[in-house]
């Protein structure tokens, strides 16, 4: 050993030898750094009593060996570790082991320390950049959303939310709140939807004593609730045109009058509504009050769906996953490169909401730490063609029968069966994506990958026809 100390020494990473009872018996000066322990106070240590209190040490305890030690399955088997060194600095270290024979067959460890201190810290900025609140993303997209937050978050105007189901619209009204000089009042959510009419008034305005039949004491509404704070109306679409009557003039007087009661009671509230509907078009159905749709679209938000921004998915994967991952005591659960790719070419229809309950689904069919295709829910995402080509299997509008589209298995010829679809259509893009059994948004993910966004053989641009 000691003939190997300048060498030993001279590495960046930090070595632990031990034997075969898992006792220090040599130690380089990195790991002695690292650790903040001299090497002669460590050798001779039991070496889970060094890392004491942490998953090494205890995962150690319950196996009654090295934790480390790969299986015969596993080439290596890394773990990271925050450590508390005896200075009261705390150390971000990867470990890993390699098991070691003399020539007399004696077994020895070698533990690998490698101080990640530095790189966990930029990592956490760097994803601390990619996230708003419970949001996450680097897309253009999402970069845009974050800053119409921000714009909007110095403000106290009110602000309409739209977007599909699971596009993260509450998400984007709590990180309005708690960017805002209000951040420290109350913030206050109601699902309109949730409620009936009759109950859905008592909510927002509260009640007195004897206003309807149950009344049996007051009761302050949701609108006095968040008062100072942020209130948010969710699913604002779906309130009977009395609610939107008397929604108008709390936005117009800032007072709201409980049931029962004709006494004013004036609220400092911020009101943050959001809907999955076309608020627009419901104004010219003559479904929703044109007056209070301007009131309430004073700084409008639009939260993008997920196949607008699938540059996202690995992201958000691994973020989801981790916290799964955690709920249901798995470590260390990856996707393998073919499940990946799966999720990256679905269109999302129901965008990060249908993406957790898919990777929910995953880990629960998976058992060891690789989430393979045969694990995924393929009923909703691709299904294997008998031919053994991929089948595009995403949701379709009902009243729409779509034919499963067989993707070829070079670019080149799935290219020619897109052109020849075009062709045949003149280049109208949705008629285009009817023939080859594929969604709109699916055909143009593709045109876009093969460069052909900017129009067919024509040199025409066609993306109007989508509308």
């Amino acid at each position: 050993m000691e003939s190997l100390r300048p060498f030993l020494d001279g590495l960046e990473e930090g070595v632990l030898f031990l034997d075969r009872n898992r006792c220090i018996i040599a130690i380089n000066r990195a790991a002695s750094r690292m650790i903040g322990q001299d090497c002669d106070a460590v050798i001779g240590q039991f070496c889970p009593g060094l890392f004491n209190g942490t998953e090494c040490a205890r995962a150690c305890a319950a196996r009654e060996d090295c934790a480390l030690i790969p299986t015969r399955d596993q080439q290596t088997r890394m773990l990271d570790l925050a450590m508390d060194r005896p200075d009261g600095v705390q150390i971000i270290l990867r470990m890993w082991a390699v098991l070691l024979s003399d020539e007399a067959g004696l077994e020895r460890y070698a533990i690998i320390l490698r101080d990640r201190t530095r790189e966990a810290l930029l990592e956490e900025e760097a994803r601390e950049r990619l996230r708003l609140g419970g949001m996450i993303g680097h897309s253009p997209a999402m970069r845009e959303l974050f800053r119409a937050i921000m714009r909007a978050a110095i403000s106290n105007a009110t602000v309409l939310i739209q977007g599909e189901s699971g596009t993260g619209k509450e998400l984007i009204a709590k990180a309005l709140h708690d960017n805002s000089t209000r951040s420290k009042g109350p913030y206050v959510r109601v699902h309109c939807a949730s409620f009936p009419d009759t109950l859905l008034e008592s909510e927002l305005f509260g009640h007195v004593k004897g206003a309807f039949t149950g009344a049996r004491s007051d009761r302050i509404g949701r609108f006095e609730a968040a008062h100072g704070g942020t209130i948010l109306l969710d699913e604002i679409g779906e309130i009977s045109p009395v609610t939107q009557v008397k929604l108008l003039r709390v936005l117009q007087e800032r007072e709201v009058e409980r049931l029962g009661e004709n006494k004013p009671r004036t609220v400092d509230i911020r009101i943050v509504t959001a809907t999955n509907r076309d608020l627009a078009a419901m104004v010219r159905q003559g479904r929703f009050r044109e007056d209070l749709y301007y009131r309430l679209n004073v700084l409008p938000i639009q939260a993008p769906p997920l196949r607008e921004r699938l540059g996202d998915v690995p992201l958000l994967v691994e973020v989801l996953l981790e916290e799964l991952s955690q709920q249901y005591g798995r470590d260390g659960v990856r996707f393998s490169g073919e499940a990946m790719a799966i999720l990256n070419d679905h269109d999302w229809p129901g965008n990060v909401r249908e993406l957790g309950n898919v990777l929910e689904y995953a880990l629960v069919h998976s058992l060891g730490r690789v989430i393979r295709p045969e694990h995924l829910p393929m009923g909703a995402l691709k299904k294997i063609a008998p031919s053994g080509k991929r089948a595009f299997a995403a949701a379709e509008p009902s009243s729409r029968k779509v034919a499963h589209y067989y993707r070829k298995t070079s670019d080149e010829s799935e290219r020619k069966r897109i052109l020849d679809a075009l062709r045949e259509t003149g280049g109208n893009k949705v008629l285009a994506a009817e023939k080859l059994g594929m969604s709109r948004t699916t055909l143009w993910h593709r045109l876009k990958r093969y460069g052909m966004d900017k129009g067919c053989d024509s040199g025409q641009d066609d993306r109007e026809k989508f509308s």
